[in-house]
């Protein structure tokens, strides 16, 4: 399996828009929020710096995004196309946020909306939930 990450482009709003309609409406819905198109590319764009698209065999596959801070690296998205669910690039890229948390002795921090089955993915690969509000775990990384 070859995955890299790419820092994201402008000329990659579209699929980011795109693989953002198809991995999270529905979850969003289910919480009750209900997000207007401006309200997606207003998300897409936020620390659009830290956004790096996922490429499986050079497809576009999802996007991670995430930022350091001085005591955290802090994924603020992480999407992968359904059809490319279920084949260990999450994993994979968990591990190497993990690794580089690591190498530079920050913790692993996320948030994921409750009704996203995502959460037994970070659950499984070793996060915890240390808080919560009325839509989101918020979720750390525990050696």
């Amino acid at each position: 399996m070859n995955i890299e990450l790419i820092k994201a482009k402008d000329g990659d709003i579209a699929f980011l828009l795109q693989l953002r309609r198809q991995t999270m409406i529905e979850h969003l819905e289910k919480a009750g929020l209900f997000l207007s198109e401006d309200q997606h590319v207003s998300r897409v764009k936020f620390h659009f710096d830290g956004s790096r698209v996922i490429h499986l065999n050079e497809a576009r596959v999802g996007v991670l995004k995430y930022i350091e801070t001085n005591n955290s690296i802090e994924i603020l998205q992480f999407q992968i196309l359904p059809k490319y669910q279920g084949k260990g690039i999450g994993k994979y890229l968990l591990n190497y946020i993990i690794q580089l948390s690591d190498d530079l002795n920050k913790v692993v921090r996320l948030k994921v909306l409750r009704e996203n089955p995502a959460k037994f993915l970070y659950q499984r690969n070793g996060f915890k939930i240390y808080d919560e509000d009325q839509y989101e775990f918020y979720m750390e990384f525990v050696k």
